[in-house]
């Protein structure tokens, strides 16, 4: 069973060696007999491929995208394969790096992965646009969205951000809610500028000091930027200042939860009992993660990105609950705020994005 996350393509060549080629009857039994192993482990009971472990048992193969290159948040994935508890809930898991949550909702919802993990604006916002994808359970309950700063700003409430320019990204949910965000702190959107910059881009924005601070994830950005710069990084949590909702979680098309619905409950019950393993000993499971990514964050920065992780995992509602156990008024809060904030034009019920029947007990 392997966990792998694809970076983006380099334009070199692979350097493996090339096999030596085999007798021409030889090489015909092999094609027949790997036929005949790929026809065999494509009939599952879920409809899935399947693997077979060394001891004889069948596990389900299914892909994983993540909402972006791999960082500390993701850590309990590579825990969870490592002390086999994917494989306890028969799984093969194999994890893909993604390129915005936005694209992963779009993947998952065409079959081109099996499952997602993403933030749920996009997933709503997905749903709104007739993208077939549903939640199996938010997993960062309290938004890691926030306004982040260097220390020596002097920035320490909203109305301090009176006049500011901060970089951001046109169209995605934390540009969208941020005027939203103001408007809760009794500021309105003209009273600061947001530069829009390529996400990948915004952290050099704050460097060179051609913004005064960036929209982002307190359990990203911060800590890489704090740790490229040397310097004290500071935030203004939306969640600290009036402003809650959903973040990530794991999603699954309809197609697969209606054709597979016994993989996709197996899986979000594996990424539950991942994340309650990770939380238990988060150093093991940031270092499970050596070698996931060319892009991978130091170890100080992943370990940082965890701690802060670990704080978003439940709201008022599901303290003491399993992670990914959501509820109907969670849900309900979350689709308001980004009705509200025009990510939402046709707002449905709960139901037509989360799948609490698949979704994580306890």
């Amino acid at each position: 069973m392997t966990v792998t996350a694809r970076s983006a393509p380099t334009g070199r060549a692979s350097r493996t060696s090339a096999p030596r080629p085999l007798p021409r009857a030889s090489a015909v039994s092999v094609v027949s007999v790997l036929s005949l192993l790929l026809t065999a482990t494509a009939c599952g009971d879920d409809g899935g491929g399947t693997t077979t472990t060394e001891s004889g048992r069948k596990l389900d193969r299914v892909t994983l995208t993540l909402n972006w290159y791999p960082y500390g948040e993701h850590a309990p994935f590579y825990y969870g394969r490592q002390q086999k508890i994917f494989e306890k809930h028969g799984i093969d898991l194999t994890v893909r790096a993604g390129q915005g949550s936005q694209k992963t909702v779009q993947a998952t919802g065409a079959g081109q992965t099996d499952f997602g993990w993403t933030d749920t604006p996009a997933l709503l916002a997905g749903v709104d646009a007739g993208v077939k994808v549903r939640s199996l359970g938010v997993f960062l309950q309290t938004t890691p969205s926030s306004v982040q700063f260097f220390a020596s700003e002097n920035i320490s409430t909203p109305a301090d951000l009176k006049g500011r320019t901060i970089a951001g990204t046109a169209g995605d949910a934390l540009s969208k809610t941020f005027p939203v965000f103001l408007e809760r702190n009794g500021l309105s959107a003209s009273d600061v500028t947001v530069q829009n910059t390529d996400p990948a881009g915004k952290i050099a924005a704050v460097l060179s000091g051609r913004t005064d601070g960036l929209l982002g994830y307190a359990s990203d950005q911060g800590p890489t930027m704090q740790e490229k710069a040397g310097r004290k990084v500071g935030y203004l949590r939306f969640s600290e200042h009036g402003l809650t909702f959903y973040s990530n979680g794991l999603v699954a098309g309809e197609r697969l939860i209606s054709r597979r619905a016994g993989v996709a409950r197996r899986m979000a019950a594996a990424v539950s009992e991942s994340f309650a393993a990770a939380k238990k000993a988060p150093d093991d499971a940031v270092a499970a993660m050596a070698g996931a990514s060319g892009q991978l964050p130091p170890a100080k920065v992943l370990k940082e990105q965890f701690a802060t992780t670990l704080t978003l995992l439940n709201t008022p509602a599901t303290r003491g609950r399993a992670p990914g156990v959501n509820t109907e008024a969670d849900w309900r809060q979350t689709i308001d705020v980004f009705t509200r904030a025009g990510l939402v034009e046709k707002p449905g019920p709960v139901r037509a994005y989360w799948d609490g029947a698949l979704a994580p007990r306890g």
